[in-house]
């Protein structure tokens, strides 16, 4: 199956998910507290399980030689976004949020939007692409987001220290490299006869259980969360939909200009991290991003229409992109 109609099919799949949670937050079905709740779960206990898992399974040290550089990949992309922010952001008015709207643009959906997408695309490979770039997506968010809305980000650094994500891919990719026969704990007909071994496997096996509810659990969160946000498509200030523009179409169409001349000067990625990084260039701002701008003086509430709509426009645009890419 052509890879774009399979970004068409999990984008549609995904915004059946992200709707039902919509509409359970809208009907009342899933409440503040159980929204918190939800993200919570998928934050602090399923994504560390899924990285560290993931991890374990696909890091070796050919594949890190191989993508060494992914941790280092989300500065450049943030870069071109800024810059397209520069250039879209005066054409549509709001000086007193120029702040915000810069940081809107230059904050895309790192994980749980394009990580389904990669999974059903490349498999575990695909995932680890992903969350190698999430590495350095983290830094750059809570460095020069904050910068961006704020100018100091000694707070925000401190918060990173706490990231369980982070903290989950390093354990993995450490634990993976020193004991390489960790691999095959995740298949259970090749655990070790032994009492360690069969205990190691079934650890490997409940953090993979866990880990594999973290998709369906972050889009019912997403949609819970976009369910909080009101928003009136008929009263959007301007500046919402320069986001939309330069997020969604001009950041994204600026990359893969930049990454068509790197290829023929002959700087080229690897087929699969090509595509991987086009979807990840290509994706709706963070929902992270209203509380942030909300904690850092931001416009919290141009940031949350911000969010709502760049992601119903995604499951339009992103599709289109990938099409005309590949």
């Amino acid at each position: 199956m052509p890879e774009a109609r399979v970004v068409l099919i999990k984008i549609a799949g995904m915004f059946l998910l992200i709707l039902a949670g919509w509409l359970a937050r809208r009907r009342g079905w899933l409440r503040e507290e159980a929204s918190g709740i939800l993200s919570r779960i998928v934050v602090d206990a399923a994504f560390p399980a899924l990285v560290f898992t993931q991890m374990l399974r696909t890091v070796d040290v050919a594949s890190l030689r191989q993508d060494w550089l992914l941790p280092l990949l989300p500065f450049p992309l943030v870069a071109i976004a800024y810059l397209a922010g520069l250039v879209v952001a005066p054409l549509f008015g709001g000086k007193s949020q120029r702040n915000t709207v810069l940081f809107l643009i230059t904050s895309p959906n790192w994980v749980f939007l394009p990580l389904p997408i990669a999974e059903a695309l490349y498999g575990g490979p695909g995932v680890r692409v992903i969350l190698l770039c999430n590495v350095g997506a983290q830094l750059a968010l809570w460095s020069i987001g904050v910068w961006i809305l704020h100018g100091n980000i000694a707070q925000a650094l401190r918060n990173l220290t706490k990231n369980i994500g982070l903290w989950a891919t390093a354990l993995g990719i450490a634990v993976a490299l020193a004991f390489p026969a960790v691999r095959d704990l995740g298949n259970l007909h090749a655990a070790p006869a032994s009492l360690g071994g069969i205990a190691s496997t079934a650890v490997v096996d409940a953090l993979a259980m866990l880990g594999s509810v973290t998709i369906p659990l972050s889009l019912l969160a997403i949609g819970a969360q976009l369910g909080a946000i009101p928003v009136s498509l008929r009263s959007l200030p301007l500046p919402v939909w320069g986001v939309v523009l330069a997020r969604l179409l001009v950041a994204p169409l600026v990359t893969v200009a930049l990454g068509v001349a790197f290829a023929h000067a002959g700087y080229r990625f690897p087929q699969m991290t090509r595509m991987v990084l086009v979807l990840v260039a290509s994706m709706p701002v963070a929902l992270v991003c209203s509380v942030m701008a909300e904690r850092y003086g931001g416009d919290a509430q141009l940031a949350a229409q911000g969010v709502f709509l760049s992601t119903l426009f995604s499951l339009l645009t992103v599709p289109a992109l990938f099409f005309l890419v590949s």
